[in-house]
């Protein structure tokens, strides 16, 4: 999404440890979670680069009825998340954190409503044996960039977010540091 916007930008992979940290916060509702762990990414990618801007991001589905949903183990913990997730209308929150000189100068999450239809067992099954490759790296199981679309009656909110990124805040954000044109 960065590269196709036109925005600079170097890949980092900070080490940090997404399960230990979830653990920790498992109190927070989604929404902060995601926030929290996109920060905590900026962070750690801060450390090795202080006076850069570093930007962390994450997503979090939060389940119509409560609670969340994380990357599934394997194939089978996919169908169980698609099978809780047919049906209902479920948000996901994607944050983004920017970290200059190790402090948070910027943070966005934006959320999208996604409306998942009735899925049958026999479209679980074929969907999940066609892409678990794509999805085993994914919140609530698809990629909606690809047959992830096919899930969905509806959505609500930024595509960009769905993606995983809040791109048009974060674009607003770069302006106004005069990174980007404005």
């Amino acid at each position: 999404m960065l590269a196709a916007a036109g925005v600079p930008f170097e890949v980092e992979r900070p080490a940090v440890d997404e399960d230990e940290l979830k653990a920790a916060l498992a109190d927070l509702a989604p929404r902060d979670l995601a926030d929290a762990l996109a920060e905590a990414k900026a962070l750690r990618g801060s450390q090795a680069s202080p006076e850069r801007l570093v930007l962390g991001a994450d997503s979090m589905l939060e389940l119509a009825g409560g609670g969340r949903l994380d990357k599934p183990e394997n194939p089978d913990a996919a169908r169980t998340q698609l099978r809780m997730m047919s049906g209902g209308v479920h948000e996901l929150h994607s944050a983004a954190v920017i970290v200059e000189g190790g402090a948070a100068v910027w943070r966005h999450v934006e959320t999208a409503r996604l409306q998942v239809r009735a899925l049958s067992d026999g479209f679980i099954d074929s969907y999940v044996g066609a892409e678990w490759d794509r999805i085993r790296h994914t919140s609530g199981c698809f990629e909606y960039e690809s047959k992830g679309a096919q899930l969905f009656s509806r959505v609500q909110g930024s595509h960009f977010a769905i993606l995983g990124l809040p791109l048009l805040p974060l674009l607003a954000f770069l302006r106004d540091r005069k990174i980007m044109p404005s």
